[in-house]
């Protein structure tokens, strides 16, 4: 059967399947489509795909476009591809109230353009993986989550990066900075993968509230918005194994396409920081390599 007049008939990684709409403008702002939604998402498959490795993935989804409202997505549509890799997960809850999810797990291109033509703009992971089987595993990366509550923005949230950088360093724990694509910024750690959820937790629970007790003109970690107004919220909680962070080189759902973009420490000391598109993203990954590799190879392990 031939595709319709706004279907596109592709055949990635060995698998056919129709991409719909392609001139639809998903970013109004800057006129970005459907169409280059896809080809950032073919194009930079080789750095985020590591990224998503035997990680199940939350979605956020946009069918109209960044202007209109989103929805998350955690269970795989019914209408899933057979060759989409899917993986049985329970949610978190009360016994009683608990449910099992299918979420998928995106290990291809095809698995990602599959899924962007949905118009899921959003992928958020845990920190956790699953095994061949769907056995949860140990957290193989820490997070700190730097959000910035006006006026403060952009440069307070690399300011606070130096110092939580300056304490990992202290513990003898490397990170490695991405710009969230939205307000803020994320620090990464990568673990070794040996120390339980609990562990990774009361570890960054413990960073943040003391970094918050020694700059408290900078940073705060109470969650409550009344004390946030021009500091950096250091959030620790998305270490808890329930919760996800948009994953490094994911696109965000904002007026523009920006980029969950790997920075370098030198960027993050200079003036002008700002939050980087996928053509930006794109021409860095060609140029400088991928920033965010040392995430997938963790050996550090958290004192205790």
């Amino acid at each position: 059967m031939s595709p319709e007049p706004d279907e596109q008939l592709v055949s990635v990684d060995g698998h056919q399947f129709k991409l719909k709409r392609l001139d639809k403008v998903l970013y109004p702002e800057a006129g970005t489509t459907k169409a280059e939604v896809l080809d950032y998402y073919a194009r930079i498959a080789p750095v985020l795909l590591p990224q998503l490795a035997d990680r199940p993935v939350t979605r956020i989804r946009w069918p109209d476009g960044v202007d209109s409202k989103p929805f998350f997505e955690k269970n795989t549509p019914s209408y899933a591809p057979s060759w989409l890799r899917t993986v049985k997960l329970p949610t978190p809850g009360s016994s009683r109230n608990r449910e099992t999810l299918v979420f998928p797990v995106l290990e291809q291109t095809a698995d990602l353009i599959w899924m962007a033509n949905l118009a899921a703009l959003e992928f958020h992971v845990p920190q956790w993986t699953v095994g061949p089987r769907g056995a949860v595993r140990n957290p193989s990366r820490l997070v700190i989550d730097l959000d910035p509550g006006p006026p403060a923005g952009l440069a307070e949230c690399a300011e606070a990066a130096h110092l939580i950088q300056e304490r990992l360093s202290e513990d003898g724990l490397p990170a490695f900075p991405v710009t969230s694509g939205s307000k803020g910024l994320q620090l990464y750690v990568p673990l070794d993968g040996s120390q339980r959820a609990d562990v990774v937790i009361g570890y960054a629970k413990r960073l943040a509230e003391s970094l918050a007790k020694s700059q408290p003109r900078l940073m705060v970690s109470n969650m409550s918005k009344a004390v946030r107004d021009g500091k950096v919220l250091l959030d620790w909680s998305q270490n808890n194994p329930a919760k996800t962070t948009v994953c490094p080189y994911s696109l965000r759902g904002r007026a523009r396409p920006w980029v969950a973009a790997p920075r370098t420490w030198q960027e993050l000391a200079a003036p002008g920081l700002k939050q980087l598109d996928t053509a930006e993203v794109l021409r860095r990954v060609d140029t400088e390599g991928d920033l965010a590799a040392g995430l997938l190879n963790g050996a550090a392990r958290l004192p205790v």
